[in-house]
């Protein structure tokens, strides 16, 4: 019996080592774990940080070439033609989009070098046609669309800070201040990329969603930029030969 004491205290301090080695090795283990995902995190941190550091000196840029010229053009000049501008756009909604909201698109559009016929596309694929300035779209993994032009409440409140208007989330169901933001967004968006098939699609899918969707087809002309300026070139086409 006394022969077997030096055995178990050995076959024991085995045992114990094992222990503390499994021990450890699982600590460093979760330790690596953890510093792996802290890593990570950061650089998502990281790349949220550089996207909202373009994206605010994509912003600024845009803001310094707004002329106050161009934001204050004498109505007497953009006036005429604006009520038949109006009425086509009426006309083709067959009532829906009313003779306010016309006038309002049309005269705001000439502000920003718009056509509004591209305008009145947009908001006519927005809402399916329907221009209804309370439409709440469908749940997405980034929120709902709110309102004629379909903002969601993450993109609103910093188009409506550059656009100098205040920004409270009853708005968004005000048609007039809701096309409002459109025009803006979409000056800036034209602004930033001098291409309507860009600045459609990144009005449809985010500009994030821009670049993912360029990845993936190798260009920007999706079924929404197409239709819209197909659409748009139309109605162009149509006062023309009246």
């Amino acid at each position: 019996m006394r022969d077997q004491k030096p055995i178990i205290r050995t076959v024991f301090a085995m045992l114990l080592m094992s222990l503390v080695f499994i021990t450890y090795h699982q600590w460093h283990q979760n330790e690596q774990q953890a510093l792996a995902d802290e890593n990570k995190t950061l650089e998502q941190n990281q790349e949220k940080l550089e996207g909202d550091k373009e994206k605010l000196s994509s912003v600024n840029d845009y803001l310094k070439e707004q002329s106050s010229e161009n934001k204050q053009k004498n109505g007497y000049l953009t006036w005429p033609g604006i009520e038949d501008q109006a009425d086509i756009l009426v006309q083709e909604s067959e009532g829906a989009f009313k003779k306010a909201w016309a006038m309002y698109l049309v005269k705001e559009s000439k502000r920003y070098d718009l056509d509004p016929y591209l305008v009145y596309e947009l908001l006519k694929v927005e809402t399916g046609g329907t221009f209804d300035p309370e439409l709440v779209g469908p749940e997405s993994k980034y929120g709902r669309a709110y309102g004629m032009s379909q903002f969601m409440k993450n993109t609103a409140p910093w188009i409506a800070d550059m656009a100098g208007l205040p920004y409270e989330e009853e708005l968004l169901f005000d048609p007039y201040y809701s096309m409002q933001l459109s025009l803006v967004y979409l000056d800036y968006l034209n602004s930033r990329y001098q291409n309507w098939d860009e600045a459609l699609t990144a009005y449809h899918r985010g500009m994030s969603g821009l670049e993912q969707y360029k990845s993936e087809h190798g260009h920007a002309e999706s079924w929404y930029a197409v239709e819209i300026q197909e659409n748009a070139e139309a109605h162009t086409t149509l006062a023309s030969a009246e």
